[in-house]
């Protein structure tokens, strides 16, 4: 049994999967969680992926923005979810608001409805304070959070801080300067950007943002404060980062990439997961395949050049992921699953996918 993996799972309060989309990300980070209820802990899993198959893998008719019970015999528990932005947008605006009405306010407003959506970090923002919602959940002791795919490490570490440079604008300080009518509040050449903007998007839209930026005054300091927390949280000694990628080159490239953004970031990268190698064989190489293949006839022929192309696959997968052990900066633990038989549609393979895990 592999003895890092096991103790990162034992050791560990949360589990960051990061990676570029497509690698088996969402797999890797159910399989971990599966693990956890294995060693007896209390593990919930956090996707992304809106895509069925995970929640049919884990035996559910669907997932959601609130944690479901798995139905697993494990020692532990296994828990998952997954995020909904718009919703877990909405609960943080009714905690922080003072009263029913403001909270009201700002969930109807439509330009607070179109941010919630589709403002460019917004997802990983609430991915972050998901985790801290879970996190002083006293139903959990291990957190395994499957973070949006993405080409910057960085996205999902610097999603804390997205609406706290929002809060601090200097425009938006001054439309919600107290005591002041909005458009009063501004000075000249706020009011000539305002201008502007309402030549370019529309009068409407301008006077949406604006409500919403009055609506939203004195809620500031807690989400700041929320976004202090989560940092705290994600840089603590318990907080362990995983990289997953693939064996292809491009896919490996980006993962030392990713690795190299957290290393700079002040994040140590504890293990790195390279998912869906080809078996291979000592038996026989490529070339010796290919050779045989040439001298043989008929159906012969057809299978030792297949086997060639197949072990010249796995020989390119192997160099590569030994190129990648050594690029990796400190001691990281490198796990390589297999390609399985099947895609990962029920237990039993995401059982499969744990097991390579630790094995």
């Amino acid at each position: 049994m592999s003895t890092g993996m096991t103790d990162l799972v034992a050791d560990s309060r949360v589990i960051v999967c990061t990676g570029t989309g497509g690698v088996g990300k969402t797999t890797t980070a159910a399989a971990i969680a599966i693990e956890g209820a294995r060693q007896g802990r209390r593990a919930v899993v956090i996707t992304i992926d809106p895509a069925r198959r995970l929640a049919d893998a884990l035996g559910l008719d669907g997932l959601d923005n609130d944690p479901a019970r798995i139905d697993l015999e494990a020692p532990g528990e296994l828990w998952a979810m997954m995020l909904d932005t718009k919703s877990t947008f909405d609960e943080l605006v009714i905690r922080y608001s003072g009263d029913p009405e403001q909270a009201e306010g700002i969930t109807t407003n439509r330009f607070y409805q179109n941010v919630s959506t589709a403002l460019s970090g917004t997802q990983e923002y609430m991915a972050m304070e998901k985790l801290y919602e879970l996190n002083t959940d006293e139903r959990f002791d291990l957190l395994v959070v499957d973070t949006p795919p993405s080409r910057n490490a960085l996205d999902f570490l610097e999603a804390p801080n997205l609406l706290t440079r929002l809060l601090d604008n200097r425009l938006y300080r001054l439309l919600t300067a107290p005591g002041r009518g909005v458009l009063r509040a501004v000075n000249t050449a706020a009011q000539t950007l305002l201008r502007q903007l309402t030549r370019v998007v529309g009068a409407e839209v301008v006077e949406d943002a604006i409500a919403f930026f009055a609506a939203f005054e004195g809620m500031e300091d807690g989400f700041k404060q929320r976004a202090q927390d989560v940092l705290t949280l994600l840089k603590s000694e318990r907080t362990a980062f995983l990289l997953v990628a693939s064996p292809r080159h491009d896919t490996i490239t980006e993962a030392q990439h990713f690795g190299g953004q957290l290393h700079e970031a002040g994040i140590t990268v504890r293990a790195a997961v390279i998912n869906r190698m080809h078996p291979f064989s000592a038996a026989v190489s490529a070339d010796d395949a290919e050779a045989r293949a040439e001298s043989a006839t008929g159906p012969a022929a057809s299978w030792w050049r297949a086997l060639a192309d197949f072990q010249r696959c796995a020989e390119d997968e192997r160099r590569s992921v030994e190129q990648f052990r050594i690029d990796l900066p400190g001691e990281v633990e490198l796990v390589t699953v297999p390609m399985l038989a099947d895609d990962v549609h029920d237990l039993a393979g995401l059982e499969q996918v744990r097991a390579a895990l630790v094995a």
